[in-house]
């Protein structure tokens, strides 16, 4: 639902570079490129990165 800081493999902290990724993937740029760029270079971690999926919107709406 929300970007973990660290990845849950390797432990490199992730958390900050996911708004950066998020607005050069939806302005068309990608993804391999964008990876690179950040300095994502464990599968690990680009899988984190690939595979989420943003909930907290659709979550949020949900009280307990």
């Amino acid at each position: 639902m929300i970007i973990p800081v660290r990845c849950f493999s390797c432990g490199k902290v992730v958390g900050h570079l996911w708004e950066e990724y998020q607005k050069r993937i939806k302005n068309g740029e990608n993804s391999e490129k964008v990876l690179n760029d950040l300095g994502l270079e464990r599968y690990c971690c680009r899988s984190l990165f690939i595979s989420h999926v943003d909930l907290i919107q659709k979550v949020a709406k949900f009280k307990p």
